[in-house]
Formats: structure tokens, sequence, C-alpha cells
């Protein structure tokens, strides 16, 4: 957990070298050195539960350095999506880098590809608005059509309408 932990750092510092603007890379380097900061309490506590053997507040101890290590490494992932979002700088010409950026701009593309699929098959309307559930949408005269039940569609293409009614009259 530990060393996954400054893969993460190490992931946030190089974004937040790169990040274009200026409050997300602050965001990501408070993010990180907190990560940092943690994932080396939790190797101290490790070791120190090592030699100490089974102790139960020793194990709690290092339960809860865990959890805030998981959370930790939420902050900087929402933080480093954040910096995506906003845009990277060119990385140099380290492989390391490189990749980082490369996963990135994975991400952003599959980011944008979701959003546009989501803004086709929306639960809001055009204003942002949650539609109504069990909502229908309008008919339209094709849907009419599409809809009438089998025995209608074997009406007369011209009946002659009784007095009063109207031939629309008799697909309702």
């Amino acid at each position: 957990m530990v060393s996954d932990g400054q893969v993460v750092v190490k992931f946030g510092n190089i974004l937040a070298k790169h990040c274009l603007d200026q409050r997300c890379s602050m965001e990501l380097l408070r993010a990180t050195e907190h990560t940092q900061s943690i994932s080396s309490q939790l190797g101290i506590v490790a070791r120190v539960k090592a030699v100490t053997g089974e102790s139960r507040a020793s194990s709690e101890l290092l339960l809860s350095n865990v959890q805030n290590l998981i959370q930790a490494v939420q902050h900087v992932l929402r933080a480093a999506e954040a910096a995506c979002v906003k845009g990277l700088g060119q990385p140099p010409a380290d492989p390391e880098e490189e990749e980082v950026a490369a996963f990135c701009q994975q991400w952003r593309k599959t980011l944008t590809q979701h959003r546009a699929k989501e803004a086709l098959n929306s639960t809001r309307d055009e204003l942002g608005l949650r539609k109504t559930r069990g909502a229908k949408a309008e008919p339209t005269l094709m849907s009419l059509v599409q809809e009438q039940p089998p025995w209608s569609r074997n009406i007369p293409k011209h009946p002659s309408p009784r007095k009063g009614h109207t031939v629309m009259d008799r697909h309702l």
C-alpha cells in the first residue's frame, strides 16, 4: 500500500508540474503532499506493528492509516482529473512524463466520448433539468401508425363516416 501511495504521489507531482491552470496545480500539489505524509505514516506504523506483533491498538491504527491513505489517493485522483480537464502543457522528453501525459490524454478522450453519449441519451432535458419519470416522447403521426392494433389495419382506406364522426374517430 505504501509503495502504491508513492506511485500516486509521483503521478500527481508530474501532472501538477505540467498543469496549465495554477489553481488546479496547487490543489494537486497539496493533495500529493498530504498523500505523501499519510503514506510515510503508514510505512512507519506497519514497521512498528511488524516488530511489536499482534495488538488491537496497533491493528486499529494501521487500519485507520490505510483508510486515510485511500481517501488521500482519491483526493489526488479528483485533483488530477480537474488538471487533465483544464489542460496540460507539453511534457519534456522524459519517458515517464510522456507516459503520464499519454494516460491523461486517453482518459480525457474517453471522458469526452462518454459525455457525448450521455448528452444523446440523457435523463435530462435541454435545460439540464431531470426529465420526469415515465414521461413518453411527444406523439407523432408515425408513432400513431406504428402503435395501431392489428385489427385496425383492416379498416377500408376510404371508410364512409357516420354523421358527426370523422375518419380519425374510428382509430381512436
